[in-house]
């Protein structure tokens, strides 16, 4: 974005807020669409004050158009108006908490047992050249084990795999909450093997555990088009409408089936809840109670495990 670009009678006011998050080491994204579409609307409305007026205007314009799981451009909003109340520019701070509707979580693809294998099976056709010919399996079998975010896999370093350990450092999860976690000797072989290899290519120093053909970071799109592609070679489905398979779904698909082993072995999910959140990188455990509702197969005898027990399951939340 540059300065040109907003026309308002608070176009200063914003592109000195932006100013200030790029010095931060914050800039460009989805951050920036929300800069340039709030400068459109003051400037339509020909407003000059970051007040609740202007501000609330805005929000409830958007809110008009804008599907609710896209809802999450709200808290740029909040920070906005907080950085201009401490600037004293502003008089209006969006409250937090507000507006919980745009928590609205898309359903999420589940992944069966047989898509998973099938997945796997798919690598060695899909992926024959290049750094994706060893380090796909390694990847989404780390995503699929450990259930991270795609963006937690893409990012990690070579420095945060500790082998000897066998655990992982996952230093740039969701809401800077770093995490460590131990794995499995299964786990920790194959990224020892996958390691192995992309050293002998690039060397142990590169730029990230996981790297693209010139030895530079995957990048979430990145892994978003492999998976495509594995997909595809597998000859899964993948419909146009409703929920879609992407590579997250692991991340899904972590969760749901932990929960499904519990309750076969007959022990207390409820007590278990708190773990699985701690594993997974969630602020709050109302994000792990999301996928007991979502579990295709543990849903229909919930019921009757609840009455058997002093457990009380909350109402499931999305803050995650």
């Amino acid at each position: 974005m540059r300065r040109e670009d907003l026309h308002s009678g608070l176009a200063d006011e914003i592109w000195a807020f932006r100013e200030f998050k790029k010095a931060c080491g914050i800039e460009g994204g989805d951050r920036d669409w929300m800069l340039r579409s709030m400068d459109r609307y003051l400037a339509e409305t020909g407003s000059t004050e970051i007040c609740r007026e202007s501000v609330e205007g805005f929000i409830r314009r958007r809110i008009d158009t804008t599907r609710p799981e896209t809802y999450n451009w709200i808290c740029y909003v909040r920070d906005f108006t907080r950085w201009a109340a401490l600037e004293g520019i502003g008089e209006y701070v969006v409250p937090a908490g507000s507006y919980k509707t745009g928590n609205a979580r898309k359903t999420p693809y589940l992944l069966t047992e047989a898509e998973v294998d099938s997945f796997f099976g798919a690598m060695p056709s899909a992926c024959r050249r290049g750094v994706w010919s060893w380090q796909a399996k390694a990847f989404f079998g780390l995503m699929h084990a450990c259930g991270l975010r795609t963006g937690e896999a893409a990012a990690l370093a070579v420095e945060d795999v500790d082998f000897g350990e066998s655990r992982l450092t996952i230093a740039s999860s969701k809401g800077s909450r770093t995490r460590v976690l131990p794995v499995t000797p299964e786990v920790n072989g194959m990224l020892s093997k996958c390691h192995a290899a992309t050293s002998g290519a690039f060397g142990e120093a590169r730029a990230g555990f996981f790297v693209n053909n010139l030895g530079k970071p995957v990048t979430v799109k990145m892994a978003g088009w492999m998976f495509g592609r594995i997909w595809a070679a597998a000859g899964l489905p993948d419909e146009k409408s409703g929920a879609r398979p992407r590579a997250y779904c692991f991340r899904h698909r972590f969760a749901y089936a932990n929960i499904e082993r519990w309750a076969r072995e007959g022990r207390d999910v409820d007590a278990m809840l708190p773990y699985l959140a701690k594993y997974m990188g969630h602020a709050h455990i109302g994000s792990t109670y999301y996928y007991v509702h979502t579990s295709p197969d543990f849903m229909s005898g919930f019921a009757d495990m609840v009455r058997s027990t002093d457990s009380v399951m909350p109402e499931v939340g999305f803050d995650g």
